[in-house]
C-alpha cells in the first residue's frame, strides 16, 4: 500500500457555516514496533498483518486525501463539519487541542416541562413499584420528557465518521470531552493520538425490572464500531477523566450511572484493530457483540473479527473485553487490576478467544482465576500469559477455582495477522512506555 505525499500548502474552506482550515502535517516518529514511515501520523496506514484490520484491503484511512479534504479542526462544531463534507472521498480530520462535545451543559438539552425532581418522585420503586418498565409512558409524561431531551443531547454529542477517514490528535494534549464517534456502516477509518474523556447520559432511564432492585441505564459509548469494516483504533487514551463513577450519586439505592461504555465492536463489525492504547478508570468497557438475541446472532455470527494488542489496561472493573460471537486475538497487552475489579475477559455466546503473551498486574486478594468470566459455554486458548511476573495457565486456575463454571480449551483458530510479539515479562515496561494518546508527534 502507498501513501501520499505531504504537501506544504495551506488552505481554507467553508463548510456550511463553519470555517475550517486546511493543513498537512510534516514528518513524525512513529512507534518503534511498527515498520518506519515517511510521513506523518495523519498519511500513515496500518501495516501489513497489524491485526484483522490489515486483513484483505487492509486499512489506510484518509491517506490519499487531496489538499481540499484535510482539515485541521479547534471546535467540536468544526469537527463535525469536516467529517460531513465530501461524503465518503478520503479525508484527513486534524485535532487540535481538546474539543468539548458538552459545552452547552445538561441543563440546555432539557426540553421545556422536564423535571428531574417529578422523574424521581414518579418513578419511585414505592410508587410505581418493580413490575413494569416505563417504554409505555406517553410523550408528555417524566419519562415521555426525559426520552425527548435525551435525542437532543443524542444528537449533539455523537459524530458521524465517514468511510476513508483519518481522525487523528495533533501534539499531547488533543481529544474530545464528552463526544461519542459512531463509525457506523462504513469501510477503511482510522482513529489515532486523541484522548476520549467519556460522555456523561444527561437523562439515564430507570428500568425498574433491570434486576431485583432495578437500575440506571446509560447511552453514549465514547466510540462504537457499528457495522464497519476495517477500522484502526491506535495510540488513543480512553477515560473517565474528572467523571469517574464514584463522583456520581445514587437514586432508589442504586447508582445513577451515566456512563456506559469506552469503544464497542458491534452489529456484525469486521477487521478491526486496536493497538498501543490506554483504557483506564471506567466499569463496562469493551464489548465485542452486544446480544447474545437470535437476531443479533443472526447478524454477527462469522463476524466481529478484532485485534487487541500492545494495550494498557488500568483500574477498570470488567469487559476488557466481553466477547460474543467473535474471534478476538488479545496479545501483548498489560492489565493492571484495581479496586472493584471484576473481571478482565468476558467469554460470551459462540466466542472464540485467543488469549496470549499478555501481562496481568492484580492486587493482593485478588486470584488468577478471576481474569477469565464466563457467561456461555465457548472454548478458549489461553497461553504464554505472566500474571505478577510469573507464568500461569489462565484455564486452569480458573477451573480449579471456579469448578462451577468450566472453561473448555482451544478456541478453534490460530491466529495470523500479528507483526512483533512481545515477551510478556517485557509487556509491562513497553505497554507503559508507549501505549496511549500523546505519542505520536
Amino acid at each position: 500500500m502507498r501513501t501520499q505525499g505531504c504537501h506544504g500548502r495551506v488552505m481554507s474552506a467553508l463548510v456550511g457555516a463553519t470555517a475550517l482550515v486546511l493543513a498537512v502535517t510534516g514528518t513524525a516518529s512513529a512507534h518503534p514496533a511498527h515498520p518506519a514511515h515517511h510521513t506523518g501520523p495523519d498519511r500513515q496506514v496500518l501495516p501489513a498483518r497489524d491485526g484483522w484490520a490489515a486483513y484483505g484491503t487492509g486499512t489506510t484511512g484518509g491517506a490519499a486525501a487531496d489538499s481540499a479534504h484535510v482539515y485541521t479542526v479547534t471546535t467540536w462544531e468544526q469537527f463535525k463539519a469536516a467529517l460531513a463534507d465530501g461524503g465518503s472521498a478520503p479525508k484527513i480530520v486534524r485535532v487540535q487541542g481538546t474539543l468539548d462535545a458538552d459545552g452547552p451543559g445538561c441543563d440546555s438539552f432539557a426540553v421545556p416541562g422536564y423535571d428531574f425532581a417529578t422523574y424521581l418522585k414518579t418513578y419511585d420503586p414505592a410508587v410505581w413499584g418493580r413490575a413494569k418498565t416505563l417504554d409505555a409512558e406517553p410523550d408528555d409524561s417524566p419519562e415521555g420528557l426525559r426520552r425527548a431531551s435525551a435525542a437532543r443531547q443524542d444528537a449533539f454529542i455523537k459524530a458521524a465518521v465517514p468511510a476513508n477517514t483519518t481522525i487523528v490528535g495533533i501534539g499531547r494534549d488533543a481529544g474530545f470531552k464528552g463526544a461519542s464517534l459512531q463509525i457506523k456502516g462504513v469501510d477503511n477509518v482510522i482513529v489515532r493520538n486523541l484522548t476520549f474523556e467519556s460522555p456523561l447520559d444527561c437523562f439515564p432511564q430507570w428500568d425498574p425490572t433491570d434486576t431485583a432492585d432495578g437500575n440506571w441505564n446509560s447511552e453514549y459509548d465514547s466510540a462504537v464500531v457499528y457495522g464497519s469494516t476495517h477500522v484502526w483504533i491506535d495510540h488513543d487514551t480512553f477515560t473517565d477523566g474528572d467523571h469517574p463513577d464514584s463522583t456520581l450519586p445514587s437514586y432508589y439505592g442504586r447508582i445513577y450511572q451515566q456512563h456506559d461504555g469506552e469503544l464497542d465492536v458491534v452489529k456484525g463489525a469486521d477487521y478491526v484493530t486496536a493497538s498501543w492504547n490506554v483504557f483506564e478508570d471506567h466499569d463496562k468497557t469493551i464489548l465485542v457483540g452486544n446480544s447474545d438475541s437470535a437476531a443479533t446472532a443472526a447478524v454477527d455470527r462469522g463476524h466481529l473479527k478484532v485485534t487487541f494488542h500492545h494495550n494498557l489496561f488500568r483500574n477498570l472493573v470488567e469487559r476488557a473485553p466481553r466477547v460474543r460471537f467473535g474471534q478476538v486475538d488479545s496479545y501483548n497487552n498489560h492489565f493492571v487490576a484495581g479496586d472493584g475489579y471484576s473481571y478482565t475477559y468476558g467469554i460470551g455466546m459462540e466466542s472464540q478467544l485467543v488469549a496470549e503473551h499478555n501481562a496481568f498486574t492484580l492486587p493482593d486478594g485478588v486470584r488468577a482465576g478471576a481474569v477469565l468470566k464466563k457467561w456461555k459455554e465457548a472454548p478458549v486458548t489461553a497461553a504464554g500469559n505472566y500474571v505478577n511476573g510469573s507464568p500461569v495457565d489462565l484455564l486452569a486456575v480458573h477451573n480449579a477455582e471456579v469448578p462451577g463454571e468450566t472453561l473448555q480449551a482451544g478456541a478453534g483458530w490460530t491466529p495470523e495477522l500479528r507483526t512483533r510479539v512481545d515477551r510478556p515479562q517485557a509487556v509491562p515496561g513497553i505497554v507503559g512506555r508507549h501505549a496511549g494518546a500523546g505519542h505520536l508527534r
